[in-house]
């Protein structure tokens, strides 16, 4: 997604890149830690959460507009609708009662353990209005016009 986000970025604003890919999102910013690689454009949680793991975590910081806002979904068995209402139902009530900004705080800006990281990532607009419109729709029906 990235990639296609980028080349489509890359014709608005005739901005020129060449593109270097590692073989997952760890061996990805490595290529930018060690100086093979400007810059690594992916979600902004996995991009913390790199950033808050690496050997120096201040000398790195996300940087520039989001291109794209894009549904996180849970999977589960496609056969199974019973499970499916149960996960959905759960989902619901952690948002109703209020619980969901208590988890995000204490697993994106409070310290994890065992190694007590943080990964310093606040809370999206984005994030919050998802929370206020949940559904079940597939990607692919999520940026329709």
């Amino acid at each position: 997604t990235s990639v296609q986000l980028l080349r489509k970025h890359e014709k608005a604003n005739g901005v020129n890149f060449d593109e270097v890919f590692g073989k997952d999102h760890a061996d990805s910013f490595l290529l930018l830690e060690s100086g093979r690689a400007d810059a690594f454009v992916m979600d902004g949680s996995i991009l913390a959460g790199n950033i808050a793991n690496s050997k120096n975590p201040k000398d790195y910081k996300i940087v520039g507009e989001v291109l794209s806002t894009e549904p996180i979904a849970i999977m589960v068995p496609k056969n199974d609708p019973e499970f499916k209402a149960a996960v959905n139902a759960a989902i619901a009530k952690i948002v109703a009662n209020g619980a969901m900004p208590k988890l995000w705080n204490k697993w994106f800006l409070g310290p994890i353990p065992p190694k007590n990281i943080v990964v310093g990532l606040e809370l999206s607009p984005a994030t919050k209005n998802a929370w206020a419109n949940l559904n079940d729709k597939p990607a692919e029906d999520y940026n329709k016009k």
